[in-house]
């Protein structure tokens, strides 16, 4: 039977109760913020190895279902709009090279 390691305790900076708040949920919003991400980087993702394969059909349809991923990652401010705008622009020129 082996030990088992002792659970770490998550330390919170600050010592004031506003900065221990602020603390709490900077860490709330990051754990948000990197499931918003991952999911947009699996959308895009799934549409460049369409591209990849060579296969139009899927490839406008991966598009399709990525839009609205990178559109919603930018209205929960997690990325400027700016950058969306490119990353769906580059996306569309590429299936539209197929």
């Amino acid at each position: 039977m082996a030990a088992e390691a002792p659970k770490k305790k998550k330390l919170i900076k600050g010592r004031h109760a506003s900065a221990i708040k602020r603390a709490k949920q900077a860490e709330v919003r990051s754990i948000r913020n990197r499931h918003v991400m991952s999911t947009m980087r699996n959308a895009v993702k799934s549409v460049r190895n369409a591209i990849g394969s060579k296969d139009k059909a899927a490839a406008q349809k991966a598009l399709k279902q990525a839009v609205p991923v990178i559109d919603k990652t930018v209205s929960k401010g997690v990325i400027p709009k700016v950058r969306a705008s490119r990353m769906v622009s580059r996306l569309t020129v590429a299936v539209a090279s197929l």
